[in-house]
């Protein structure tokens, strides 16, 4: 088990922070990639009862700011936190999706190495000052670019294999598949109405009203496209502006164990990049690996899990995502769904918080992000839907298509 605690945790509101003035083609930033930084890691170290003089170091999670909003360098934004944090040491760490975990892992390893004693970790991106095509094209940069972005693959795209191979390799039904991906997606959404700080709340939170999207208005056009089949518009999660940060020590360091959620196991596992040389696309294999690594280390089951924030970047991966972290067997995930499963009142809850289908996200910082929800259940301060048991969080963060893989089990001390 980690010797490591988080302390102290604060999410800033999540949501496309830009005001269009289509008539003009102008855009203007509301709330700015350096306002949720400091937001978030001020916020943070005050959760966690500390001054900025406390953190010896800060690891920042972002996945493309060069490209969202042409700042480069972003680590040493952190020092506008406070006076008291110049000359500290700052890293940036990306990972894609999953850059706000790998920013968690490379504080864990500074205070297990004894470097430092109180870290601040920071997940933030902004990607709405961007319009559709060039953001899409951004993500794209995630992916293998020689195989896959240059040939005009996104993410839906790339995703929507996964979808294909798993329906194939189950044998599912084309009416069956879709009523998986709608109940994951409504579940979310029902749950993301409850959280104050989610993107959307008021999305669709029935399959019939997901359905009734699906259906051409009078001009002919449907409020839930199709993007890559066979997954639609809201089988995609969010577009989203944010940040999250936590505060992390050595456990025996915790100041207040009332307000202190022990990370027992870490798993960090990464696919071969390119999808065309894996050796299927029904299975998301580095994610099993990852899962076995944490659970491992944290000394449980999938049994013992009472709630987990997995990675719904699309609704299929939600689904194979609670295969892989051991709630479902085999090509059961999406029957289970349909069997009401998954809920706040279900033995193991998933995305309460809405996921990154409702909550939103903001590429770098939605590994942090879940890190900071589930510590929040942990100590019995949620922000939205309470879990019915919290003693033991997992957050599923996954880094470009399926390719980096972060599993984390986080207990109450």
């Amino acid at each position: 088990m980690s010797n490591v605690s988080i302390i102290g945790a604060h999410n800033t509101q999540f949501g496309a922070f830009v005001k269009k003035d289509k008539a003009r083609g102008l855009m203007t930033d509301t709330k700015t990639y350096y306002d949720l930084l400091v937001e978030a890691g001020r916020g943070a170290i005050a959760d966690a009862g500390l001054e900025a003089k406390d953190i010896d170091a800060v690891f920042v999670g972002s996945c493309s700011p060069g490209s969202f909003i042409n700042q480069e360098h972003v680590a040493p934004i952190a020092a506008e936190i406070h006076p008291d944090l110049r000359f500290k040491p700052m890293t940036r760490c990306e990972c894609a999706c999953a850059s706000g975990s790998v920013a968690l892992y490379s504080a864990l390893y500074a205070v297990e190495a004894g470097r430092a004693k109180r870290v601040l970790v920071i997940g933030v991106e902004k990607m709405n000052l961007l319009p559709t095509p060039q953001m899409t094209h951004v993500l794209a940069c995630s992916s293998h670019w020689p195989s896959e972005g240059s040939r005009g693959m996104s993410f839906p795209m790339l995703f929507a294999e996964y979808a294909k191979g798993y329906q194939a390799h189950y044998k599912i039904k084309d009416a069956n598949l879709e009523k998986m991906l709608w109940t994951a997606g409504a579940l979310c959404y029902k749950n993301g109405a409850e959280n104050p700080l989610a993107h959307v709340r008021n999305g669709p939170t029935t399959v019939e009203a997901i359905m009734k999207l699906n259906e051409p208005d009078a001009k002919g056009k449907c409020k839930n496209m199709m993007i890559a089949p066979p997954l639609r518009l809201h089988d995609c999660s969010l577009v989203t502006d944010g940040a999250a940060a936590v505060v992390i020590t050595r456990t025996p360091d915790v100041p207040n164990k009332k307000r202190a959620a022990v990370i027992a196991g870490i798993g960090h596992s990464v696919e071969r990049l390119p999808e065309n040389v894996r050796p299927n696309m029904y299975d998301l294999m580095a994610g099993r690996d990852a899962t076995a690594k944490a659970y491992k280390e944290a000394g449980i089951t999938a049994a013992d899990v009472d709630f987990a924030e997995v990675h719904d970047c699309f609704t299929i991966n939600q689904i194979m995502s609670t295969e892989t972290l051991g709630f479902s067997k085999d090509g059961r995930a999406g029957y289970d769904y349909l069997d009401g499963r998954f809920t706040p009142d279900d033995k193991v809850a998933i995305n309460l918080s809405g996921g990154l289908k409702s909550k939103g996200h903001p590429v770098g910082a939605t590994g942090v992000s879940m890190h900071a929800l589930i510590y929040k259940q942990l100590i019995g301060e949620p922000i939205g839907v309470k879990a019915k048991k919290a003693d033991v969080g997992v957050s599923f963060n996954v880094g470009g298509s399926a390719v980096t893989n972060c599993v984390t089990v986080l207990k109450k001390l």
